[in-house]
């Protein structure tokens, strides 16, 4: 099972400058709207295997986060499956990271 780290956890990292990489896996749209950085790569785009922009991230750690969790959760367990083995679920999502940081 993949790993999960909350919003005030991600802040702290982030607050850190740490050896981080955020992966947005919402919809364009979505991101447009409100996000906190990182490389957008839609849920779907994963799920089919066209990871070829984070293919080079596979020794850092990884912070998955959509809008609740759901789309996230499952983009984390199909990194995992491609040999991933540094990565972060954001508990909540955007939704909760809207809440708690703002």
């Amino acid at each position: 099972m993949f790993q999960t780290i909350t919003a005030e956890e991600l802040q702290q990292k982030i607050m850190n400058n740490e050896n981080i990489h955020l992966v947005d896996v919402r919809e364009p749209h979505e991101h447009a709207e409100f996000n906190i950085g990182g490389t957008l790569l839609p849920v779907g785009k994963i799920q089919s295997m066209q990871i070829d922009e984070i293919e080079d991230l596979r020794s850092e750690e990884v912070i998955v986060y959509c809008r609740s969790g759901v789309r996230s959760s499952q983009a984390a367990m199909v990194l995992q499956q491609l040999g991933f083995t540094n990565v972060y679920n954001l508990t909540g999502g955007m939704l909760n990271w809207k809440e708690k940081i703002g």
